[in-house]
């Protein structure tokens, strides 16, 4: 039997912006000299921001694999908690994303079906991401983490857009963008010392611009669904 080509289930505009993504991952890598290691997770990581942002499960199972990518990268700049926040949250928790989507298919297609918060999942999401930030921000501080508090509000921002997108919920999109907004900074502080590690920065940049397409997107896949659901019900 043969495999069909993922990425013909994008649309004209989403094959762009996937060009675009690599491209400019791909140029600001030659253009600076950074490693291998940091390119492969920038291109695993544009390439499954385009599938989640279309509800694919194929973009869960690919944030998993850029997770343990970026956790080594994080390793070697002691940036030690988005290593246990990548290794330790965003890849389980993305792995549970896996099983949630494949459990909630729309209509028995591949889409997934757009989940809904109500009262008690925003109680939860709320006091869970206190815990997890003030237990992630003391071990950070035993760490000696570099930068430390921006790498906390990194903690926040990444648990609440990984227990969105379990949820299935358009507002991942708008948690990771402002995630990707504090990883900017943080590997801008690291490339002022390494210039490799602007590829880094770079890489989430391209990142927030996926995530607002993504967030824009499932909004859109929300509404549809929502209205089919009024015709056939």
């Amino acid at each position: 039997m043969k495999a069909k080509n993922p990425f013909n289930a994008l649309t004209g505009f989403e094959v762009l912006l996937w060009i675009f993504s690599v491209t400019a991952v791909a140029v600001c890598f030659l253009l600076v000299s950074g490693d291998p290691l940091t390119l492969t997770a920038s291109l695993i990581g544009v390439t499954a921001l385009i599938f989640v942002a279309k509800g694919r499960v194929a973009g869960q199972v690919l944030t998993v694999i850029f997770s343990v990518f970026y956790g080594i990268i994080s390793f070697f700049f002691s940036y030690y908690g988005e290593m246990i926040t990548y290794l330790g949250m965003t890849a389980p928790i993305a792995a549970a994303s896996v099983v949630s989507w494949i459990r909630h298919p729309y209509r028995d297609s591949k889409e997934v079906e757009v989940g809904k918060l109500d009262k008690k999942k925003k109680t939860f999401m709320a006091v869970s991401a206190v815990i997890v930030t003030a237990v992630f921000g003391f071990l950070l501080y035993l760490l000696k983490n570099a930068n430390l508090a921006v790498s906390i509000f990194s903690v926040t921002t990444s648990y609440l857009a990984s227990y969105l997108t379990v949820m299935r919920s358009p507002f991942y999109a708008a948690a990771y963008a402002a995630n990707d907004i504090v990883l900017i900074v943080l590997w801008l502080l690291a490339g002022a010392q390494d210039a490799k590690y602007i590829t880094m920065a770079v890489c989430f940049a391209v990142f927030l611009i996926n995530d607002a397409y993504g967030f824009f997107n499932w909004n859109r896949i929300k509404k549809r669904q929502n209205a089919e659901k009024n015709i056939f019900e």
